[in-house]
């Protein structure tokens, strides 16, 4: 997420180094999760942990993360729900899910399908964090933020490195607008493509966002060559999207159709 961020901690993790993701045609799928499952269950287990507990997470943030049905579960018709709540007026609970200690990889492609909410201080994101974050902390971890969205504006997401010089607002990030409607209007691809000198940004197959050493500033270290852990979220309120008003309207709803990653 493109602000400073104070990251919960958790155990060591299992990593699958991959070899540099090259053409279309030599992806090989090696992890997903398609959320088929019962209605009201939990998602699975074995492939995601929650992050729990409030405090801002370095952002100001007003929600408070937990593992309740209510703030995450599956449909029953293949997709994650992930749920924000305002159970008492002011007070704010939702659902933060990551892979970390049960997959992290290095280079490929990860996609998701996802059907993002809107409305003032609403902020779904589709993300990656460092698997060293134990051992280096952020940014120095890095970060990959594959699509944020911020909900007053409805129309755009934005595809977001954060490393060591290059954090919180000096994210080097660009937007991409959707040619007619919102965002919520319907489920989209969010998509990067990981290689070892390069990134790519993209929405529905198109790549609006490209990243290399390069880009960044003078003297910065691209901090991208190891593996990398996924995260789903939905915040509420911070000092990006600023907090939600008479306008916004509870619960807002993030589905999540799969997650998806290939490797070369």
């Amino acid at each position: 997420m493109s602000v400073p961020l104070v990251r919960a901690i958790v155990c060591c993790v299992a990593i699958l180094p991959i070899a540099p993701f090259a053409a279309a045609q030599d992806r090989r799928l090696i992890w997903s999760d398609e959320f088929n499952g019962a209605p009201g269950s939990p998602p699975d287990p074995t492939k995601w942990v929650y992050e729990l507990g409030g405090n801002g997470w370095g952002n100001h943030e007003l929600e408070v993360y937990t593992d309740n049905r209510g703030n995450s579960h599956l449909d029953g018709r293949g997709h994650l729900v992930i749920q924000a709540l305002e159970p008492t007026p002011g007070k704010f609970t939702s659902a933060r899910l990551k892979t970390q200690g049960k997959f992290a990889f290095e280079y490929g492609r990860v996609e998701a399908r996802i059907r993002i909410p809107f409305g003032q201080g609403i902020w779904p994101a589709f993300w990656m964090l460092g698997a060293d974050v134990n051992r280096k902390a952020w940014p120095a971890c890095g970060e990959i933020d594959i699509m944020e969205n911020i909900g007053r504006e409805p129309d755009i997401v934005h595809g977001t490195v954060h490393g060591p010089g290059y954090s919180g607002g000096d994210g080097i990030s660009k937007p991409f607008r959707i040619s007619a409607g919102r965002f919520a209007d319907d489920y989209h691809i969010y998509a990067v493509e990981w290689m070892p000198d390069r990134m790519e940004f993209q929405v529905d197959g198109q790549t609006y966002h490209t990243v290399t050493p390069g880009s960044l500033p003078a003297g910065a270290k691209w901090v991208y060559e190891h593996p990398f852990y996924l995260i789903l979220n939905l915040a509420v309120g911070g000092e990006w999207p600023s907090n939600p008003d008479k306008t916004t309207e509870f619960p807002q709803v993030m589905l999540v159709d799969y997650v998806r990653v290939y490797a070369r």
